[in-house]
């Protein structure tokens, strides 16, 4: 839903002013989330040391139990001390920890660029996006980025490198969302065991998005949906204007106050079913309003991992190196 720009408007977007600023500075949200822990939804495999539970036990320094020695077992892991005591060898076994490796969809497309003179939908997702690389990156987990707009898709693999969360933050800023594009194809190719964080308002093809979400989970990954809602949608002005399709500017009907109820019903009916689909499989759900700060939706959408981590992690068979 979009009103026409005035000139005014137009001439004020270019200066950079207006009302409705992000609540919160980059700095600002990067101090706010300092120490911020996202861990995995299940124990992960990975070689890589990390801050992960693995699937692996190994020689790491957290003890978890003693096994007798097999034929074929490093010997360098047999407690000795413990052997003197009891005549038998036994090796240590510890709870090792890997990396996971994070890519953030984030969606560029032009429904993203509302409100007109704020860009508060595109703004709010740039900041979720650049925490949450940031607290995934702060626990050596290679991140990764993936915007969608209409001149198509721009990928940066995920990497572990000093620096990367300010490559990402630049590639961003240079974005303006615009035109149409599916989301659900920056999701093709995935592999396994992969942290997918979508970012997106998903007012274009939501349903396939998550039915590509189910399966990245179904292969052993995890996924997060962030949905960016302005405060303009769910509060839309008690006044005559026309409404625009950001994506279809062909697509344009008056939009009356007798008519914001309906309106609003509607909206939130579909708000409700989105974060119900999404839940039902399993996938995680955050709504992300735009004048909350960022640093709240980030410790949200890490808290929830927190939660549920344990509990929704399925009973695996240990593997011994």
């Amino acid at each position: 839903m979009r009103e026409p720009r005035t000139a005014r408007e137009e001439e004020r977007q270019r200066r950079g002013e207006g009302e409705g600023s992000s609540p919160e500075t980059r700095s600002a949200l990067l101090d706010a989330i300092r120490g911020v822990k996202w861990p995995a939804l299940r124990p992960v495999v990975g070689a890589l040391p990390g801050a992960h539970h693995s699937r692996l036990r190994g020689a790491a320094p957290e003890l978890s139990e003693y096994r007798v020695y097999r034929q074929g077992d490093d010997p360098k892991r047999i407690d000795w001390k413990l052997l003197a005591r009891s005549d038998r060898a036994y090796i240590r076994l510890a709870e090792d920890r890997s990396t996971v490796s994070t890519l953030l969809v984030v969606d560029a497309t032009a429904s993203m660029a509302y409100p007109d003179l704020t860009l508060g939908k595109w703004k709010a997702a740039c900041e979720v996006a650049v925490g949450l690389a940031a607290v995934a990156h702060t626990s050596r987990d290679p991140v990764g980025l993936v915007v969608v707009s209409g001149d198509g898709m721009r990928r940066l693999p995920p990497r572990t490198r000093r620096g990367i969360v300010g490559e990402l933050a630049r590639a961003l800023d240079d974005v303006t969302p615009r035109g149409s594009h599916a989301l659900a194809p920056a999701m093709s190719g995935i592999r396994s065991r992969i942290r997918v964080a979508i970012v997106s308002d998903f007012l274009g093809d939501a349903e396939d998005v998550r039915r590509r979400a189910g399966e990245v989970a179904a292969a052993g990954g995890e996924v997060h949906a962030i949905h960016v809602v302005a405060d303009e949608e769910l509060d839309p002005p008690a006044r005559s204007f026309l409404a625009v399709d950001p994506e279809d500017a062909s697509l344009a009907r008056p939009f009356v106050p007798e008519a914001r109820a309906a309106y609003l019903e509607r909206f939130a009916a579909w708000r409700t079913e989105l974060a119900a689909s999404w839940r039902a499989e399993g996938l995680s759900y955050t709504v992300a309003r735009v004048s909350e700060p960022a640093s709240r939706v980030v410790r949200r959408v890490a808290g929830g991992a927190l939660g549920t981590g344990r509990a929704a992690a399925p009973d695996v068979r240990r593997e011994t190196r």
